[in-house]
């Protein structure tokens, strides 16, 4: 399989990645690192393309999708109140 393939990936992870990236493009992020980027997430949060076998269903791990969110913006003292 060559790299960059995307066929080993499940129909679930190839929407998330798609979500992702749009969230990336929404933000500015130029459109193959926001692909990229999105890709990165995808394979983070789920450990790859899709696996197959009984016994293979792991937890999925939803942080490195939920950083994206809080990473720009001010920082959390001021956002308290705090200077």
């Amino acid at each position: 399989m060559p790299r960059g393939d995307k066929s080993s990936y499940s129909g679930k992870q190839k929407r998330q990645a798609e979500h992702i990236e749009e969230g990336y493009e929404h933000r500015g992020t130029g459109k193959k690192e926001a692909e990229r980027r999105a890709w990165a997430t995808v394979n983070k949060m789920t450990g790859g393309g899709k696996k197959r076998g009984s016994g293979r269903g792991k937890a999925m791990n939803k942080a490195p999708a939920r950083k994206g969110g809080r990473k720009g913006g001010h920082s959390r003292a001021r956002s308290r109140g705090r200077s």
